[in-house]
Formats: structure tokens, C-alpha cells, sequence
């Protein structure tokens, strides 16, 4: 038995790497198998026990988002940012391989969060495949119920990959005029947050990124890594570790979401903010 401290730090290196398990057990001196084995299960611990991605409901500390959050361009009541992004995994051979080809044209999970100006993940979702729309990974998850159960109401900021509603804006398409431009500005600027979060939680964990190759490991396994990197993001930024520099983003592609009966509450309540710009 290996002691803990040992594993911990055998797991950490997988993560923050990205490196092959063969050459993990190498520089440790362990077999690939108990490699493996240690990895798996300091993961699961880690997601097990480590219960800080957590949706804020407290009138409180949604009003101190909202505070912080204004800051940034003067969008009023955001509570917070949302977005995808693609993670590279291993080719499969199965009957729903296609299913995790991505428009980019890799396996991927594709990974919705939620984040507050802080970085801090407050929502995640890691289990769709890569070709999965944003819309229905987010009709899917448990947001629009706990949203629209919050008393100090808000509401997250999405791209247009995202449709329209009460509780998420997204930008104006075409936009006429100087209001309407600032509006798109200031969203803009509010939810960029969501893709610095992102880029930190790549440039940390390494094994994420696509310059660290893919997880070489089934579905269910590839969450569970993606899961446990988000709680360990999330856990230094609550210890103060320094952020690691993004040395070049990655470019954001969005895909527009077209609906036949727009939301006329939601539309209505878009322009009232457009008015404030």
C-alpha cells in the first residue's frame, strides 16, 4: 500500500501534466497498472469529499455576485456566466462513437459551467457527449429549476448558442442601434469571465487541453477526471493560488440559436435592459 500523500501527488502530476500513465509510473517507479489504479481512485476521493461546486441561493451572496459583476461593464443583475467547452478524449469503437465528434472534428465531452467573477465554477455539467447542442445540455441540467426558484431573482449571461429567456440574456443578433451595440458590449464583457475560467482551468490542468493530447480513458471515466479538475480549480482559488498565465486563448466558435416563437417576456425584458445603456 502506497501512502496517501504518495497517490495524492502521483494523481496530481496526471492532472496537471497530462502525461502518459506509463511515464507517470516511470518517474515514480510504480507499474502503469498501479499507476492507473492510484489515479482512479484519489479522483474519486477527490469528488467524493470535495463538495465545493455549489449554485448560490442566499440573498446575500447573490447580491455580492451581482455586485461584483457589475463592475466589469455595468450589466445589472447577472448572477452568472455561462458556456461549453469542447475536452479532448479518446476515440472509441462503439455504436454511438459519433455521437462525441464535435464541430470541431474531435472526441470530445462537451462541458457546461456556470462562474462567478471570481472564476469560481458554481454549476457544471461534464457528462454530454462533443456533439451535444449548449441548449440541451442546459435544458437538461438542473439550472432553469434552481434559477427560477431563487427569491433575490438574477439572471446568467449566455451566447448565442443559448436561447433567450427570463433568467439567461444573450446578445442582441444584428444589433441597430448605439443602445443595442453597448448592450452587446457590456455582455460581452460581463460573461468573458466564463472563458477566462475555462482557459485557467486548461492552463492548470494540462490534461485537459488539447496541447496535452486527449484522456485516453472510456466516457464515464473522462468526466469524472474532468469533475475532480474543476473542485481542485475551484479549491485553489479559494487558498489563493495564483492564477497560471494563458499563453494564447483559444478561439471561441458560437453557434446561433434560432427559435420559431421567441420568448416574449424574456425579449420584453431584454430591451428594458438595452434601455439602460
Amino acid at each position: 500500500m502506497y501512502f496517501i500523500l504518495f497517490q495524492v501527488l502521483t494523481c496530481l502530476r496526471f492532472l496537471a501534466k497530462g502525461d502518459y500513465l506509463s511515464e507517470i509510473a516511470d518517474i515514480h517507479g510504480i507499474s502503469k497498472s498501479s499507476g492507473c489504479l492510484i489515479v482512479h481512485r484519489v479522483i474519486d476521493a477527490i469528488c467524493t469529499t470535495l463538495k465545493n461546486i455549489k449554485f448560490p441561493t442566499a440573498t446575500e451572496d447573490l447580491k455580492k455576485i451581482k455586485m461584483e459583476f457589475y463592475k466589469v461593464a455595468h450589466f445589472p443583475n447577472v448572477i452568472g456566466a455561462i458556456d461549453g467547452t469542447q475536452i479532448p478524449i479518446q476515440g472509441m469503437s462503439s455504436d454511438d462513437e459519433h455521437l462525441y465528434i464535435c464541430r470541431k472534428g474531435f472526441h470530445s465531452i462537451n462541458v457546461q459551467a456556470v462562474v462567478k467573477p471570481d472564476l469560481r465554477f458554481t454549476n457544471a455539467v461534464c457528462k454530454f457527449p462533443g456533439s451535444t447542442h449548449d441548449a440541451y445540455i442546459l435544458s437538461s441540467s438542473s439550472l432553469p429549476e434552481c434559477i427560477s426558484n431563487l427569491t433575490a431573482g438574477g439572471w446568467l449571461l449566455g451566447d448565442s448558442g443559448y436561447p433567450l429567456k427570463e433568467w439567461l440574456m444573450t446578445p442582441i443578433n444584428n444589433p441597430k442601434t448605439g443602445q443595442e451595440e453597448r448592450y452587446n458590449s457590456a455582455h460581452c464583457r460581463t460573461r468573458n469571465v466564463v472563458e477566462r475560467a475555462f482557459g485557467v482551468l486548461k492552463a492548470r490542468f494540462r490534461c485537459l487541453h488539447k496541447t496535452g493530447g486527449c484522456l485516453p480513458y472510456k466516457p464515464s471515466k473522462c468526466t469524472r477526471i474532468i469533475e475532480c479538475a474543476m473542485r481542485l480549480h475551484n479549491l485553489a482559488i479559494e487558498r489563493n493560488v495564483p492564477f497560471m498565465e494563458i499563453a494564447e486563448p483559444e478561439p471561441v466558435e458560437q453557434e446561433v440559436h434560432h427559435l420559431a416563437n421567441e420568448n416574449i417576456n424574456a425579449s420584453t425584458l431584454r430591451m428594458r435592459i438595452v434601455q439602460t445603456f
